[in-house]
């Protein structure tokens, strides 16, 4: 195990581009796993541009992260709803849909639930 690592999201280990071109997930490896950047451009919705590549009603993802510009709406299975914003940290339980708030694309860095994100189940 290294006793320092260093990695840059500009020259990520994975890339994983969403449907419609509304944005990707970079992710870069670690002894601890995956963390992953995620640009999500105006008018992404989990439910329009996830959900066809990964086949589940709501996002089946837990997610601890960070916004690091932009605005996400999210929204619980049962209702329960937050917007999250620069300098927000969030902890987001599975079963949800979010989407981007505005004109500008939302940055969020997650170092637990994107491991899996839009990564297509097998058949």
């Amino acid at each position: 195990m290294a006793g320092i690592v260093c990695k840059n999201f500009d020259s990520p280990d994975e890339t994983r581009r969403f449907e419609e071109g509304k944005g990707r997930v970079d992710l870069v490896s670690t002894d601890s796993g995956l963390v992953g950047r995620g640009v999500f451009e105006p008018g992404w919705q989990w439910s329009k541009h996830i959900k066809p590549i990964v086949g589940t009603d709501s996002c089946q993802a837990s997610h601890t992260g960070y916004v690091v510009s932009g605005r996400m709406k999210i929204v619980m299975d049962d209702g329960e709803s937050i917007e999250a914003g620069p300098g927000d940290l969030f902890v987001i339980e599975p079963g949800h849909d979010a989407w981007v708030v505005g004109d500008e694309p939302c940055v969020a860095v997650d170092w637990t639930g994107f491991g899996e994100y839009a990564k297509p189940t097998s058949s």
